[in-house]
């Protein structure tokens, strides 16, 4: 999406896409017309979150909503469909946020927010950070948004699918490379840590280090997203 590097782009719900129209309501319409300045005639760049960007010209403006005819859809492969981030809660919700907007910024489409036994924040909602995760994904110019759900570290255990843990007295480096065909869930401790019980959880060959040295667990998170190598 190169030659796109330089458009603004609006998110609206699948449901207001209907044939060759696109409604864009709420946030998105006070964002693209009183703050962007848009107006009838302009091209507007458009994604229902599910992978699809819509090239569309605005044809009317009614009160709080915005019609735009669609000229052209391209659709795009979410290459992190069966990758989780599995996340902590954090105690500084500044630092949590900023490894969703990384995170998603560099192609990570699904979260998990858990607690574990040494967290030492309350569990936090998914809710508070699903506009950071819109507002990253319009940022980076992706079409996928971002799914944020919350779990208990024993119930992200139970799932079907790979695991691999992120602990820093694990021997072997992660090199960004997976190699499965079902889900992955990347597992990452909070600042105190995961407890030795959580840990003994996960296979000793999926155990992984991400540094020589500690990492706090947000730069962690972002370190391995850019690991991944999703662009």
């Amino acid at each position: 999406m190169e030659h796109l590097s330089d458009i603004e782009i609006y998110y609206t719900l699948p449901s207001l896409i209907n044939g060759e129209e696109i409604i864009l309501k709420d946030d998105e319409f006070h964002h693209c017309v009183n703050v962007m300045r848009n107006s009838v005639g302009d091209n507007l760049f458009v994604t229902d979150g599910e992978g699809n960007l819509y090239e569309s010209k605005i044809y009317r403006i009614l009160g709080s909503e915005l019609l735009a005819k669609i000229r052209k859809k391209s659709e795009f492969k979410n290459k992190s469909k069966d990758i989780w981030f599995c996340i902590p809660s954090l105690k500084n919700p500044d630092r949590l946020k900023f490894a969703f907007e990384k995170s998603v910024e560099l192609g990570i489409t699904n979260f998990i927010l858990f607690t574990s036994i040494r967290s030492v924040s309350r569990k936090s909602k998914p809710e508070k950070f699903q506009k950071t995760a819109l507002a990253a994904m319009k940022q980076s110019i992706r079409t996928f948004l971002p799914k944020i759900i919350s779990a208990e570290f024993n119930e992200i255990i139970q799932l079907n699918g790979t695991k691999l843990l992120f602990d820093q007295n694990a021997d072997k480096i992660f090199d960004g490379r997976i190699d499965s065909k079902s889900p992955v869930y990347f597992l990452f401790g909070p600042e105190g840590g995961l407890d030795e019980k959580e840990i003994s959880q996960v296979d000793l060959a999926n155990r992984f280090t991400l540094s020589s040295k500690r990492l706090r667990s947000e730069t962690a998170i972002i370190n391995c997203a850019s690991l991944l190598k999703l662009q």
